[in-house]
C-alpha cells in the first residue's frame, strides 16, 4: 500500500466512532493520541519528502523555460545579425528543452497534487489531535462521573439489602417481643393463684392452731368483749 493510500485511511477515520466502541474511553482517548502523535510524525516526514519533490520538479520546470526562453532570444539575435545557421542550432536546443519541458510539467504536476494531498492530510492530523486535547479533559470527567455514579449504585443496592436485613430483624425482635409479654402475662396469673391459695392456708391454718383460739380469747377478755 503506497504512503498516500495508507495515510489516506488514517484521514478517512471516524475519532467520534472508534471513541463511541471503546470499552473504557478515557484509555482509549490517552491510546488514540498517543497513535495519532505518532502518525503525525510520520505523516509530517513523508510529507516533507513530497514537498520538496515537488519543489524540486518546479525547479527543474522554471530551469528548463529559462533555457527555452534563452535559447529563442539568442536565436533572435543570431537572425538579426544575419546568422542563420547560428540561429538554426540555437533554435534545435531551444526545441530539444521544449521536448523536456513536457515532461517535466507532468512530473511537476503529479508532485504538486501529491504534495496537496500530505498537507492536507498532515493538517488533517495536526486538528484531529488539536480537538482531542481539547475533548480529552471533558470525556475523562464525564467517564469518572459515570464510574462514581455506577459506584453509588452499587452502595445503593447494598443499602437496600442492608434495609432488608434490617426488616427482618425488626420482625424477629417483634416476634419475641410477644413472647416475652405473653410469657410475663402468664407469670403474673399463675402469682395471683398462688398468693390466693397461701392466704387460704393461711386464715385455714391459723383457724385450727391452738394457739390462735388462746390468743382470740385473751384479746377478748381485754376488750370487754
Amino acid at each position: 500500500m503506497g504512503i498516500l493510500q495508507r495515510f489516506s485511511n488514517i484521514m478517512r477515520s471516524n475519532i467520534n466512532a472508534l471513541l463511541d466502541k471503546a470499552e473504557d474511553p478515557a484509555k482509549m482517548v490517552d491510546q488514540m493520541l498517543l497513535d495519532l502523535r505518532q502518525d503525525l510524525a510520520e505523516v509530517k516526514n513523508e510529507t516533507a519528502g513530497v514537498m520538496a519533490d515537488a519543489r524540486n520538479a518546479k525547479r527543474q520546470l522554471d530551469e528548463c523555460d529559462e533555457m527555452i526562453s534563452r535559447y529563442d532570444s539568442a536565436a533572435r539575435a543570431a537572425l538579426k545579425s544575419g546568422n542563420e545557421g547560428d540561429a538554426r542550432e540555437l533554435l534545435a536546443k531551444k526545441q530539444q528543452y521544449e521536448a523536456t519541458r513536457e515532461s517535466l510539467a507532468k512530473a511537476y504536476e503529479l508532485a504538486d497534487a501529491n504534495a496537496t494531498k500530505m498537507r492536507q492530510l498532515h493538517d488533517k492530523l495536526v486538528g484531529d489531535i488539536s480537538g482531542l486535547e481539547a475533548r480529552k479533559s471533558a470525556i475523562k470527567a464525564k467517564v469518572a462521573a459515570a464510574k462514581a455514579q455506577e459506584h453509588v449504585n452499587d452502595i445503593t443496592s447494598g443499602g437496600d439489602k442492608a434495609r432488608s436485613s434490617m426488616e427482618a430483624f425488626d420482625r424477629m425482635e417483634a416476634k419475641a417481643d410477644r413472647m416475652l409479654d405473653a410469657a410475663e402475662a402468664k407469670a403474673d396469673l399463675n402469682s395471683g393463684v398462688n398468693s390466693t391459695e397461701e392466704l387460704a392456708d393461711k386464715y385455714l391454718k391459723g383457724a385450727t392452731s391452738p394457739s390462735v383460739d388462746d390468743e382470740i380469747a385473751k384479746m377478748k377478755a381485754e376488750m370487754g368483749l
